[in-house]
């Protein structure tokens, strides 16, 4: 059956690629919404847009206003708008506060005068980061894991609080109002056209400047990195399989690895023959990460493909030719 979705955030990095994934595999009439605040509508967009013929609704969705420049009835809705990036939460802390806010509340309100079937709203893991350093939660961590902020007033894990907002703002609205939602929380997601506020990009950026000794912050700490196509395969699955109504998953993979051990394999994609140095991690952030993800195989049937190294690999690939490439559309 043809459905009328809506991606909300869609020109985003996760958005954009589940939109494509839709366009490609799905009969469906699609609608991207986005304010373009990461980038410019680029050749890549305008001819996925143009192929497939997606509608594009351009407008800064804090404003309740923008709401109006959407249809009143959608089949499924992925909401994905969101400031993200560690570099974001410690430069604009007020901003993610107020952005982030703004757009769940005001996403909410609109599902309240129209006609929706489904929503699914974007996570992350950062919603119990200070849950395992705290109190030291096993790891690989189910989705039962407790929600905790190690330290309110840091401004890293303002993102984090936004989207325990968001995970508790669409539940809650969805049984009262009487549609359905599923949240999924991602992990460590990356991939081409990500952007540069990740630790990837930075890698990259790093070693293209040749910086000696090269200093391995947080070397000891270890994630689980989700290569964008199994995070999309993943995405999907949580909206279009039944009985996830209400329902929490975790999108990611549980191959855990050292910082250390990504950026020495980083440097040897990069083919960097310096030295390495151990330096201090970042402010707020914790020793451990890595999802545990039975739940998503067995309902949802998500079984991640792509290795951290294969990804790895395509990821500055794509990174170290769109830098020489000189056209720079990404923040």
């Amino acid at each position: 059956m043809r459905k009328n979705v809506l991606v909300l955030g869609g020109a985003g990095f996760i958005g954009l690629n589940i939109t494509q994934y839709l366009a490609e595999n799905r009969d469906y009439d699609l609608t991207i919404a986005d304010n373009f605040a990461r980038g410019k509508q680029d050749d890549y967009f305008t001819g996925l847009v143009n192929k497939y013929h997606i509608k594009v609704i351009e407008g800064d969705f804090t404003d309740t206003a923008t709401f109006k420049l959407l249809a009143s009835r959608y089949d499924q809705v992925y909401m994905l708008a969101s400031v993200v990036g560690v570099d974001n939460a410690n430069s604009i802390p007020h901003e993610i506060i107020r952005i982030n806010t703004a757009l769940i509340y005001n996403t909410l309100e609109w599902i309240r005068h129209s006609q929706i079937g489904k929503v699914l709203f974007t996570s992350t893991s950062e919603c119990y980061a200070g849950t395992i350093e705290a109190f030291g939660y096993i790891t690989p961590t189910p989705e039962e894991v407790p929600l905790c902020i190690q330290d309110i007033g840091h401004p890293r894990f303002t993102y984090a609080v936004t989207k325990m907002l968001g995970e508790s703002g669409f539940l809650n609205y969805a049984r009262v109002l009487g549609f359905e939602t599923t949240i999924v929380r991602y992990h460590n997601v990356y991939g081409p056209r990500m952007g540069f506020k990740h630790v990837i990009p930075h890698l990259v950026i790093r070693f293209r400047k040749k910086e000696e000794p090269f200093k391995v912050y947080g070397h000891d700490q270890t994630r689980a990195f989700c290569y964008i196509t199994d995070a999309v395969e993943g995405t999907v699955l949580a909206m279009e399989k039944p009985n996830t109504n209400g329902e929490i998953y975790h999108i990611g993979t549980q191959q855990e690895i050292s910082i250390d051990e990504l950026i020495r394999y980083t440097g040897k994609l990069m083919d960097f023959t310096g030295t390495f140095e151990n330096a201090p991690t970042y402010p707020g952030s914790v020793s451990r990460r890595c999802p545990d993800i039975t739940k998503a195989k067995k309902q949802l049937g998500y079984l991640p493909k792509v290795s951290w190294k294969e990804g790895l690999k395509e990821t500055i690939e794509w990174y170290n030719q769109y830098l020489e490439s000189g056209k720079l559309v990404y923040e």
